[in-house]
């Protein structure tokens, strides 16, 4: 029964879910949270890839999704730009930003690399905050346009809004397996293993760093420019830096360095926030001692340890895992 759920059974399984949760919501406001879920999905993803793949935590990574937000909001709504090729430039625009940053930044190791990223994310919300000519400052940006069709598909209604963030989740995550499982992502692995190893090995530091920080921020990028799509409305909050410490929570209690992780830690997370609503004001005082509780006796987060407890399992002579291209994941040591 357990292997139902491993592999390409247990992917095929989460997709149909995914498919089918929109019949079973209640509410529209539940498709509009699900489909935020799935674009917070799309952050979270990169972030992991340069955190708990390559150990190096990018705490400006909610700045740069609001980056990609702007970008979508200020081209299409003060330059008429079409949508979807403002979404395009989205991308574009965080990636070579990203570029340069990370040029500067990792050079920096560890806590100094975290402490930088921090202020550069401050300096991105101060910009956007106060440049008003550009990004209208306070007031932010609204009628941003939803994504046109494509063809016969048509995205003006939630319901189609999920369904577009959900294809983008899954081709996100395809390709995101695709790069972990490559040469290129056992050279982040061995990076965040530790630098003297990856340099024995042959590695190009900076140059690997630089792709890893590269890769994540366009995932920040396209999450953006599909959020901006999604709400209509910008505001410089979404620059602030609890969208990142929201990501990160994503990560740690879905199991960071884990494909999955990122995923479940995301929906786990987005789902008891809303179950919470009720609380109002007081939600936060159950919320944060059941996240400190979660982290202190699952410090791998849910995929993490379960992975570790498979492993431990087929190392004592257990019953064997599945295995398929999407089953293999790495979970990040503990220090990273």
């Amino acid at each position: 029964m357990g292997a139902l759920f491993q592999g390409r059974c247990g992917w095929a399984l989460l997709a149909l879910g995914a498919l089918v949760f929109p019949l079973l919501a209640q509410s529209s406001y539940l498709i509009s949270v699900a489909t935020q879920a799935c674009i917070m999905g799309i952050a979270a993803l990169g972030l992991n890839l340069i955190t708990g793949y390559t150990g190096q935590l990018n705490l400006a990574h909610g700045a740069f999704m609001a980056v990609g937000a702007y970008t979508v909001g200020i081209l299409t709504v003060d330059h008429q730009l079409p949508f979807w090729i403002a979404f395009v430039l989205a991308g574009g625009v965080t990636a070579l930003l990203g570029f340069f940053i990370g040029v500067l930044s990792l050079r920096l190791r560890g806590h100094y690399f975290s402490i930088f990223t921090l202020c550069v994310g401050y300096i991105l919300f101060l910009l956007i905050e106060k440049w008003e000519r550009l990004t209208h400052g306070p007031v932010g940006i609204m009628g941003i346009p939803v994504p046109p069709g494509i063809g016969p598909l048509q995205f003006a209604t939630p319901l189609a809004q999920y369904y577009l963030a959900l294809a983008f989740l899954a081709l996100g995550i395809w390709v995101m397996a695709r790069i972990v499982r490559s040469l290129l992502g056992r050279s982040f692995i061995a990076v965040r293993n530790g630098d003297a190893l990856a340099e024995a090995l042959g590695i190009d530091l900076m140059r690997t760093k630089t792709l890893s920080f590269v890769l994540s921020v366009l995932y920040a990028g396209f999450a953006g420019g599909l959020y901006a799509g999604q709400v209509r409305v910008l505001g410089p909050d979404l620059a602030s830096e609890s969208l990142t410490f929201d990501l990160v929570m994503f990560m740690l209690v879905g199991g960071i360095g884990t494909l999955l992780g990122p995923l479940v830690g995301t929906c786990l997370m987005t789902g008891l926030t809303q179950s919470l609503q009720f609380l109002q004001d007081y939600r936060m005082l159950v919320f944060g001692p059941l996240l400190v509780v979660l982290i202190i006796f699952l410090p791998d987060g849910i995929v993490g340890s379960w992975l570790r407890h498979r492993a431990r399992r087929a190392a004592s002579g257990g019953r064997s895992t599945v295995s398929s291209p999407f089953a293999t994941e790495t979970p990040a040591p503990p220090h990273a």
